[in-house]
């Protein structure tokens, strides 16, 4: 049997309100077109309102769809678990808003095609971002450059696609530092993303970065204040891991 070609990652933690306006809809009129084969793993970290039970409705009369429920660990632990569930040869995670369109996974298979390990989204424009949020973005760049020299101009868009292997390397090593923990409230993890393309460039994985649409959504997550102090405390965290090889690369 061939391995399935795509896995499409999706977390959700109280998503109640995207569901019922039909963003799976989306995803599901969008695969259901392509010729390679998929599988979408819908996650659902803990939700306290009617999400999970929309994912399970949802999956139950759209095949290729599964529904995996985790204690509330935060969006990062999501990520990992759809992960480790995956079975395709390409590895996509998104978010549920769809505030990049899976659509613009086409724009990716051709990097794939060339041999690259890891394809990422860069947002262009920010188009309808508050100005909060932009600020947040910049102060980001200028951050990581300093600290880790990531070459990357938008680490945080939530549209990356890993190789199988690739994924498994950087997840191995990922789950080692950030054990599973339940937590409560809201978790966005604003350090995961630029320390899975820190540890991908430390073992030599091969990733390009392509600009996706992005339009910024109504209700999401952003906590200006609270997410510019733990993005700046998990970039020197990732930092202090690297000097003290807790990563284990050297």
């Amino acid at each position: 049997m061939a391995q399935t070609y795509l896995s499409v990652v999706i977390p959700a933690w109280n998503e109640s309100a995207n569901l019922k306006q039909g963003v799976l809809d989306k995803v599901f009129q969008y695969l259901t077109a392509q010729k390679f084969s998929w599988e979408v793993i819908l996650v659902d970290d803990g939700s306290s309102d009617d999400t999970l039970s929309l994912l399970k409705l949802f999956a139950k009369s759209h095949p290729g769809f599964k529904v995996v429920s985790n204690p509330h660990q935060g969006k990062a632990a999501g990520v990992s678990t759809g992960v480790a569930q995956s079975t395709g040869q390409i590895v996509l995670f998104c978010d549920m808003d769809q505030a990049t369109p899976i659509s613009e996974f086409d724009k990716f298979i051709p990097k794939f095609k060339e041999g690259l390990d890891i394809v990422i989204g860069s947002r262009s424009g920010r188009k309808g971002a508050p100005i909060y949020r932009q600020i947040l973005a910049y102060g980001m760049i200028i951050l990581r450059g300093l600290l880790l020299r990531l070459p990357y101009r938008d680490t945080q868009c939530g549209f990356k696609a890993f190789t199988k292997e690739a994924a498994g390397k950087l997840f191995a090593i990922f789950n080692k530092i950030h054990p599973a923990r339940q937590t409560s409230g809201g978790v966005t993890n604003p350090g995961f993303d630029v320390e899975l393309l820190y540890l991908a460039r430390k073992i030599g994985l091969r990733t390009t970065e392509i600009t996706v649409n992005w339009e910024h959504q109504h209700g999401e997550r952003v906590r200006f204040i609270k997410d510019a102090i733990a993005g700046t405390r998990e970039l020197l965290l990732v930092r202090w891991r690297s000097l003290t090889n807790a990563y284990g690369l050297r």
